[in-house]
């Protein structure tokens, strides 16, 4: 079983730049989906960005398009979220997500990691 470990949140103005890291542990990495999902206060988690286990990033959320880009590093075990032009509606708690094989497996029943707390304010 994959164990995440996320890091790279904090506090940023609006407008500045994060790059949140999940570190895996185990073997098989490169055989995992990968997802950033975040969580908004008092609402569900929901799909930032995907990327699959070729390294194509997918299901990027409409809300960060643009400004939001998912990547994968198989030699490190890591998968990246890189956040640009970040704005206060971006201030959620982020999460890691492993999926054995396939991207529907990650939505569906994968493993998550602690989360990364990223607030944006002046």
């Amino acid at each position: 079983q994959v164990q995440l470990v996320e890091t790279g949140g904090g506090l940023v103005q609006p407008g500045g730049s994060l790059r949140l890291s999940c570190a895996a542990s185990g073997r098989d990495f490169s055989f995992y989906a990968m997802g950033w999902y975040r969580q908004f206060p008092g609402a569900q988690r929901e799909l930032v960005a995907a990327i699959t286990r070729g390294g194509n990033p997918t299901n990027y959320a409409d809300s960060v398009k643009g400004r939001f880009t998912i990547s994968r590093d198989n030699a490190k075990n890591t998968v990246y979220l890189q956040m640009n032009t970040l704005k206060p509606a971006d201030t959620a708690v982020y999460y890691c997500r492993a999926g054995w094989l396939s991207v529907q497996t990650m939505s569906s029943r994968g493993t998550w990691g602690q989360g990364t707390q990223v607030t944006v304010s002046s």
